[in-house]
């Protein structure tokens, strides 16, 4: 007997086998499957103690977030709310683990602001373009896309997309009615010694501005010459399955003129109101694609390099990537360094632990707790 033939069975079983390896991580459907923590090798006992620190930590924004917003920045130079705003819910979140539901709380269809966790997916959108080829580099100058008088001048013409998705640009200028300089100035600092400062050279200090984020926005907007929530909507969200509940808005002023078409540019935050409004479960979603490197399912919706470029720390803050806060100075202790996480005010909160293959998103968790929810979740994890 000729035994030739019979040497095709094990590659084709190893073939099988691999194959399935590869496409054996779950990833939910209409429907999001729940198992058991112990199912998960997770301690019930442990999880649930995590989720009622949650509950119980409610975070300390005022519910009036219209009041609160007032409160919190009353410093800044003719502040005013410019954008959507809404009364913010109660403490709602999820734990995902290795793509199943191990843990949920409070009310996870509420669609709440989100505010800075608005961010991520800004930055997002611009690999998106990357991966086009609509942007050529992160370290092109900004000013070879963008017409006008936006980034002339001989410190803003230096400004690169990376500069803007590090937050260390030091952009000077106005953009929908607010200055840099009015955005979180230093506290008792004349206005008029703002407007004459000297800058600072771009890539080289970090400094949180939502002037310079909302011009992110912007000069995406300019590059892909569409609304940035379709674009998030067609590539991304209504892939991984999101609903169609979330919305991203900009301000009252912030129509721009593309093409004789007036769009709204959206803000990367609800620091003047605005930004993205979304629930909980679109929140795990999200989060899921990124700890899975971009995939969903047999398709690459951003590249994994995009994802490995988000996680890597700025010359300006090594705390800090491309739109999403890392953990490789310690911000948070004795929590795993290559944990990264999109935080927004108030509590809002999507958590990537890749190498546990789970992801937590927590919605209004009293800022200051997060260290320890996130040990407290990881423990019940080992």
């Amino acid at each position: 007997m000729n035994a030739k033939p019979f040497l095709k069975f094990p590659i084709l079983l190893f073939l099988f086998f691999t194959t399935q390896s590869v496409y054996s991580q779950y990833y939910p459907g209409t429907d999001w499957k729940s198992k058991k923590p112990s199912k998960m090798k997770m301690n019930p006992a442990l999880l649930d103690s995590a989720v009622n620190f949650a509950l119980k930590n409610d975070s300390k924004t005022n519910y009036n977030i219209k009041e609160s917003l007032l409160a919190s920045y009353k410093n800044e130079p003719g502040y005013k709310i410019a954008g959507p705003v809404q009364d913010r819910g109660k403490p709602a979140g999820m734990i995902i683990r290795k793509g199943y539901i191990v843990a949920q709380w409070g009310d996870l269809d509420r669609v709440d602001m989100t505010f800075s966790t608005t961010k991520s997916y800004l930055s997002t959108v611009a690999g998106l373009a990357i991966d086009e080829g609509l942007i050529k580099s992160v370290n092109d100058p900004v000013i070879n896309y963008i017409s006008g008088e936006t980034f002339k001048g001989d410190h803003n013409s230096k400004i690169t997309w990376s500069h803007l998705l590090t937050q260390s640009s030091d952009w000077s200028g106005c953009l929908f009615g607010v200055c840099d300089w009015a955005d979180r100035p230093p506290k008792y600092t004349n206005p008029e010694e703002l407007k004459t400062r000297k800058f600072l050279e771009p890539g080289s200090v970090f400094d949180y501005n939502d002037v310079r984020v909302n011009l992110l926005a912007y000069s995406l907007l300019k590059v892909w010459k569409k609304p940035l929530p379709l674009i998030l909507k067609e590539k991304i969200m209504d892939p991984i399955g999101a609903s169609d509940s979330w919305k991203w808005y900009g301000y009252d002023n912030s129509k721009v003129d593309i093409n004789g078409s007036m769009i709204e540019s959206v803000s990367g935050g609800g620091h003047f109101g605005g930004g993205m409004f979304i629930n909980t479960e679109d929140h795990a979603r999200f989060g899921l694609l990124f700890s899975r490197n971009g995939k969903w399912k047999n398709k690459q919706l951003i590249s994994e390099d995009w994802v490995k470029a988000v996680q890597q720390p700025s010359a300006a803050s090594k705390s800090y990537g491309f739109m999403w806060w890392l953990n490789i100075t310690g911000r948070y202790k004795d929590v795993p360094s290559n944990i990264y996480t999109a935080e927004g005010y108030g509590g809002n909160f999507i958590v990537i632990d890749k190498d546990r293959d789970m992801v937590m998103v927590t919605r209004w968790l009293e800022p200051s707790k997060l260290g320890e929810f996130m040990r407290m979740v990881i423990a019940a994890s080992e």
